[in-house]
């Protein structure tokens, strides 16, 4: 609990409180545009959707809303509803996958993930992103694969060489984690500095991260 003193304000601060008070003011309107804007923003597309009930890209549309404001489950209803209507949306199967990952559902973003990988299997971005997801399901052998054809589709990949060490130190293969190390000296240093810092504390600690 905070104790507010009942002594009176010196006349300075009495002054800036003064003064503040129309800057709080000011925050606290601002603060209930922005929520009034997110819910105008989300009326606005729920009327698309109602008066073109036919359209895959306004629910698409109306998903991405829902998932910038956080509202997974209800970007989940909506990307279903596009791809129901327009099984091809591309699109829409990469904000599925995202969504259900935002919610830290990752054996839900698994087969969507998969699904942007099989549309594209030349994209290094969809093979890197589906190796996050095999990583945060622990299966990281899957993830060093997907992170191995990220690299082979992709000039210059160092993220996917950092995140295949630390699969190999989660996986107790420590040596094979040093030899990316030593690569990535040369490549990518401040990749390496943070590598070096996994590397220290060893497959146990970094299970429990």
């Amino acid at each position: 609990m905070i104790h507010l003193s009942k002594s009176p304000l010196h006349p300075r601060q009495g002054l800036l409180r003064s003064l503040l008070r129309p800057l709080l003011l000011i925050l606290c309107l601002a603060g209930l545009s922005a929520c009034q804007n997110k819910d105008t923003r989300i009326r606005d597309l729920q009327q698309t959707v109602w008066k073109n009930p036919e359209d895959a890209r306004a629910y698409l549309n109306l998903g991405k809303e829902y998932s910038h404001q956080q509202k997974y489950n209800e970007a989940i209803e909506s990307y279903k509803r596009a791809i129901a209507l327009e099984p091809g949306l591309d699109e829409a199967y990469s904000a599925m996958g995202a969504a259900f990952f935002n919610q830290k559902n990752y054996a839900a973003a698994l087969p969507w993930m998969l699904k942007r990988v099989e549309k594209a299997p030349d994209d290094s971005l969809r093979h890197f992103d589906l190796g996050n997801v095999y990583f945060q399901l622990k299966r990281y052998d899957d993830a060093i694969a997907s992170y191995h054809k990220a690299i082979d589709n992709s000039y210059s990949f160092d993220e996917a060489w950092y995140t295949i060490a630390i699969c190999q130190i989660r996986a107790g293969r420590m040596d094979e984690a040093r030899k990316i190390d030593t690569l990535l000296q040369k490549k990518n240093n401040y990749l390496a500095v943070a590598l070096e810092r996994h590397l220290q504390h060893g497959p146990r600690q970094n299970a429990k991260k």
